[in-house]
């Protein structure tokens, strides 16, 4: 079909499919909520290196600056809100037009936009584990001790996936089958992570839509039906007003 490459254009072809659709969000959808994206020109990589702060060796060899870091990174999410994008996404899944959210993103906004079926592919920030017993605790604010240590003694580490080690291949196996039998919108993502970055592909070789919501050109640009050149936060607030006014009486 042809779409006009437009936000009602985008919405129109989230609708023709029918409610199989799953997004895959990125750190561009929480831009908009205060929280710094990875890649871009103000990201998070531009003032840190990243063997120094997420990475497991970085943290057996300094886990009190790994923390530091971590307790401010989680200081920004628990003061963040969840923005029109998350909104909307939670809205689409409300309407049965999106099935679930795969998010390479650790913060917890899509759940507290109200969004339901949501698979993490690198852990939560707001949840700390074991290092040696394994077990795994909430969140609610920064730790006041750093490094926390667990009840059992040891150390306590951020239950997020960092560069080196595997996803969790729960997460991963089950998002590979989504993105395998339905459409997928990518949202606010650089598209180099793998396995993450792979996912669209699963879907367009079953013949399904892959849509894109960016400011930038990414790898998946090319492979795109509908790629709308905007921040996700300005595409999916016009959606939202779109969502929200069909819900008026």
């Amino acid at each position: 079909m042809h779409v006009e490459n437009t936000v009602e254009g985008l919405l129109e072809l989230i609708k023709s499919c029918n409610g199989e659709l799953v997004a895959l969000t990125g750190a561009g959808i929480s831009a908009d909520s205060g929280i710094p994206t990875f890649r871009g020109k103000d990201g998070l990589w531009n003032k840190y290196r990243p063997e120094e702060l997420a990475t497991p060796e970085a943290f057996r060899k300094d886990p009190v600056l790994v923390w530091k870091w971590y307790a401010w990174r989680m200081n920004l999410v628990f003061n963040a809100e969840p923005n029109d994008a998350h909104i909307a996404l939670a809205l689409l899944e409300r309407k049965g037009l999106l099935k679930a959210i795969v998010t390479q993103n650790v913060d917890n906004l899509h759940e507290r936009a109200g969004s339901r079926n949501v698979i993490h592919l690198h852990g939560r920030i707001d949840e700390v584990r074991c290092t040696g017993c394994g077990r795994v605790g909430r969140l609610e604010k920064a730790p006041e001790t750093i490094p926390p240590l667990c009840g059992c003694g040891a150390l306590m580490r951020p239950n997020v996936v960092w560069f080196g080690e595997p996803l969790p291949a729960e997460a991963l196996n089950l998002a590979v089958e989504l993105c395998s039998q339905n459409s997928v919108i990518v949202i606010g993502t650089s598209a180099v992570v793998y396995p993450a970055a792979q996912l669209p592909y699963y879907a367009k070789k079953a013949g399904k839509t892959v849509i894109e919501v960016n400011p930038e050109i990414t790898p998946l640009s090319d492979l795109a039906d509908l790629s709308i050149r905007q921040r996700a936060g300005d595409a999916f607030r016009q959606i939202r007003a779109i969502l929200e006014a069909g819900d008026s009486p």
